[in-house]
């Protein structure tokens, strides 16, 4: 996530050093991090557990930072298409938004995607512009997202845009969705992206070393997410494999 559009880049740095992608848009991060990671521990009851069962109901769900789009697809059959919901899943209108800043990846996305009826992918930085999430809220004839994944995006807008860029966009995220599943990368990972940054002989993340908000990432987002966007944790799924919460979130 970050304010440019990347179109284009050096694979082959990628390749050598993930430190290479400073927006956090690997071009193979499921072959490190693939969907199971997360999905092993999701309920593929969810969507019922939120009360999201009602097969007349428009049900809508935002994927930040899709990346490729692998983690939306398995994650909207593991919820829609699997065997708790073999039965509903004709009747049900589940529908998944997925964006990420790199047109390259949503390209990606966009070819590989199986289930154009309900999955849709567009490039778009939310730090600049939520205009077409509102044209798709609005297509659909609901005023916000009944689910929003933010999973491994946080990092990377808090290093490029600072505190004011994580507040804004947990903010704007909260302002849209009726929950969120959260997973904020830990302190130890904004290390690891400034060093491998610095590996390369590439300018350091411009907010790195002036950042106020520090140490328990999970928790500074629990605590912004409930004093000043009117959300509260119901909530908490374990971590994953690489130690990171995943965290739910409603609307109060």
């Amino acid at each position: 996530m970050a304010t440019r559009s990347c179109t284009s880049r050096d694979a082959s740095d990628e390749i050598n050093d993930p430190g290479a992608a400073p927006y956090g848009n690997f071009i193979n991060y499921y072959t490190f991090n693939p969907p199971e990671n997360r999905l092993s521990l999701i309920p593929a009851t969810l969507l019922q557990d939120l009360g999201y069962s009602d097969g007349q109901q428009t049900t809508l769900i935002l994927d930040v930072g899709c990346n490729s789009g692998e983690l939306s697809v398995a994650f909207y059959e593991h919820l829609v298409q699997g065997p708790v919901c073999e039965e509903e899943s004709n009747r049900r209108r589940v529908n998944l938004l997925g964006f990420d800043l790199d047109e390259i990846l949503i390209e990606r996305a966009q070819q590989a995607n199986p289930l154009p009826s309900n999955i849709s992918f567009i490039p778009l930085d939310i730090i600049k512009d939520t205009d077409q999430l509102q044209d798709y809220l609005h297509q659909h004839g609901c005023s916000s997202f009944h689910l929003c994944l933010c999973l491994a995006v946080t990092m990377w807008v808090h290093l490029n845009h600072g505190d004011s860029g994580l507040l804004h966009l947990l903010s704007s995220l909260a302002s849209i969705s009726q929950h969120i599943l959260l997973e904020a990368q830990p302190w130890k990972c904004y290390r690891s992206a400034a060093r491998r940054l610095r590996k390369l002989g590439r300018s350091d993340f411009d907010h790195f070393k002036n950042l106020k908000i520090r140490g328990e990432m999970a928790e500074h987002a629990r605590e912004h997410l409930e004093r000043n966007c009117g959300m509260e944790l119901i909530q908490s799924f374990g971590s994953t494999t690489w130690d990171r919460k995943l965290l739910l979130f409603r609307r109060r």
